[in-house]
């Protein structure tokens, strides 16, 4: 499942409750072992910020209810999609 809707105000979302920081210190090679582990954690994640329609407020309301295993999933998902998109963006 993918992110849907503008990644940059979710990034943006998830920098405005504290959670970027955190995952730039960790072990990007652990986290994504434990998210290949924990699809469904990161599954009900995805479901739960497109169910945002990308509107910014209800996006920090919701990451700020959120634990910090998802929040770290959903920061390294957006990560992943935003180098997916620049890959693919550089091949054309």
């Amino acid at each position: 499942m993918f992110i849907q809707g503008d990644l940059q105000a979710l990034f943006d979302a998830l920098y405005e409750v504290g959670a970027i920081d955190p995952v730039l210190k960790m072990d990007w090679s652990q986290v994504t072992s434990e998210m290949a582990r924990n699809q469904n954690i990161l599954t009900d994640t995805v479901r739960l910020i497109n169910s945002c329609s990308g509107d910014r407020e209800l996006l920090v309301q919701k990451l700020k209810f959120m634990d910090g295993k998802s929040l770290n999933y959903l920061a390294m998902e957006v990560a992943r999609e935003f180098a997916e998109f620049q890959d693919r963006k550089e091949l054309h």
